[in-house]
């Protein structure tokens, strides 16, 4: 048999038909801006989007992406102090490489902010020097940061096993060895950064990933900056009970991030070395931590010391299969999700049998909902696929799943249902036009329309026609799609076709001024 046919033919198995225990936790899709109560009001350590795919660039097969996007709805202008990240935080991404709902690879990102000279920019202004309200004074560009008054910086440790108690390593610049990268400053405006993409690209750094031998010496990457978000969503009419046609036209409204910013983690990396083993499947998800003490000073707070951290980390933001917590797990619950691990998903079980996403569309729009409990939904986000992407002896738990043997499909022939277009009415249809085998769900790129993709599973798309497939199933979508994907040519228009693949970010000032 040939493989593509037998990786459909098999994920078509477990999604028509995989039948789940009460040990299962939970499984939607989507995006992830201020999901939970808590992390509304910290939105530094909000992360927004988890992605993991087979790299596209050129000449970079047989490396995977790996992009965690935190502190979403960044307006461009947001000046003067912009969007920094939380030097007290910790922002990991894990990698399940054995199947048994725990990490095994963990990255740590931790970030510090530092005036210059320790006190920053100062101007003489009647006699006195003055510190400057502003983190620039003057243009910046690629080599020439002499007017940059706030500087961000970061280290990159990779753990081995537990990521609290594992072997931890620098992960260190190719260049000099050195294991301090900067982060680039925000998109001010056209005025302070004449030539955003030369000053940004300048800090994509290829590094030495302790215990890693990349193919033919080429080195693994990683890049943190802010990004034009990637996820497109009618996210205000969504969120109003669904107030536009869901049954209308995939492009009939716009996109409510289409002028909003994120702080991108990006990492890429040899597939080899996120491996164990004879097995090519992997799971990951991103996660931020916070100490569990704060005392805030509110005597003398500093620049660099407004409060004080202390005590064991906590997780208060978890992100793995998007949307989870903000259309599957119930309120109550939102914020325990957030600081809950993989592998004890069992306990959001009954969200993922008995979900309320379709009995609201039938209370709005009178659709009858599939019949419970819904077993057509969730395999393939907790188990991964048999014989496509599920590892050996897996414990069922809530994370992306890539195998990392299936090959990428290149950006201008991407499509954005994923392989949800290989099924016509609940059958295997690899003819179909716009079918897709490296789509989503095996790993996530930016261009899978994820939102659409959970409508119409929750509406029941991979079943057959009967009672758990309505009619609207094959229909219903948020009416935001890319411009690029409407008109059938790949991603190649909506994202860059080279790593760290997300856009330059918007403008806050679109002008080069006088």
């Amino acid at each position: 048999m040939k493989r593509q046919h037998l990786t459909f033919t098999l994920l078509r198995a477990a999604l028509l038909g995989a039948a789940i225990s009460a040990a299962l936790g939970p499984a939607a899709h989507a995006s992830s801006h201020r999901e939970a109560p808590f992390i509304a009001g910290h939105p530094q350590v909000d992360g927004t989007d988890f992605y993991m795919f087979n790299s596209y660039e050129t000449g970079r097969a047989g490396f995977v992406t790996l992009i965690a996007n935190y502190l979403p709805l960044q307006d461009a202008y947001g000046g003067p102090n912009y969007f920094a990240l939380d030097a007290d935080a910790l922002y990991e991404i894990s990698i399940d490489n054995v199947g048994d709902a725990n990490e095994h690879l963990t990255f740590q990102f931790r970030f510090s902010t530092q005036l210059p000279n320790g006190s920053g920019t100062a101007l003489p202004v009647g006699g006195s020097n003055v510190a400057i309200p502003l983190i620039n004074f003057g243009a910046i560009a690629a080599g020439n940061n002499a007017s940059l008054n706030r500087f961000e910086t970061y280290t990159l440790t990779l753990v081995s096993g537990n990521r609290r108690s594992g072997t931890a390593m620098p992960i260190t610049n190719a260049a000099d060895g050195t294991s301090t990268f900067t982060k680039p400053v925000d998109y001010i405006g056209a005025k302070s950064l004449p030539a955003y993409d030369a000053y940004a690209n300048q800090y994509i750094y290829n590094v030495k990933i302790p215990g890693c031998t990349p193919p033919n010496g080429t080195n693994a990457r990683v890049f943190v900056g802010q990004r034009k978000d990637p996820f497109y969503v009618n996210l205000g009419e969504v969120f109003d009970l669904f107030n536009y046609n869901p049954l209308g036209a995939r492009n009939s409204r716009q996109n409510t991030l289409a002028n909003k910013n994120v702080t991108t983690l990006a990492l890429e990396v040899p597939a080899s070395c996120l491996t164990a083993g004879s097995s090519t499947i992997i799971g990951g998800w991103t996660a931020a931590s916070l100490r569990q003490a704060r005392l805030i000073d509110g005597i003398a707070p500093t620049f660099s010391t407004p409060a004080k951290e202390g005590g064991a980390w906590a997780q208060v933001s978890r992100l793995g299969m998007p949307l989870v917590n903000e259309l599957v797990i119930g309120l109550k619950d939102k914020n325990l999700f957030n600081s809950s691990q993989p592998k004890n998903d069992g306990q959001f079980a009954t969200y993922v049998t008995n979900p309320t996403l379709p009995a609201l569309v039938q209370i709005l729009y009178s659709v009858p909902p599939p019949a419970a409990p819904r077993n057509d939904l969730v395999a393939v986000f907790l188990t991964g696929v048999a014989g496509v992407n599920q590892p050996s002896g897996v414990v069922a738990s809530e994370m992306l799943r890539l195998n990392t043997a299936i090959p990428a499909t290149a950006a201008a022939q991407q499509n954005d249902l994923g392989a949800l277009q290989c099924f016509v009415n609940g059958t295997l249809t690899l003819s179909n036009p716009g079918c897709d085998p490296a789509g989503f769900p095996n790993g996530r790129r930016p261009i899978d329309d994820v939102v659409d993709i959970t409508l119409r599973v929750a509406e029941g798309v991979l079943n057959p026609s009967g009672s758990n497939h309505p009619a609207a199933a094959d229909l219903i979508n948020d009416g935001a799609q890319l411009p690029g994907a409407a008109a059938g040519a790949g991603a190649s228009a909506d994202f860059n076709a080279v790593f760290p693949y997300l856009k330059t970010p918007v403008s806050g000032s679109p002008y080069s001024g006088l």
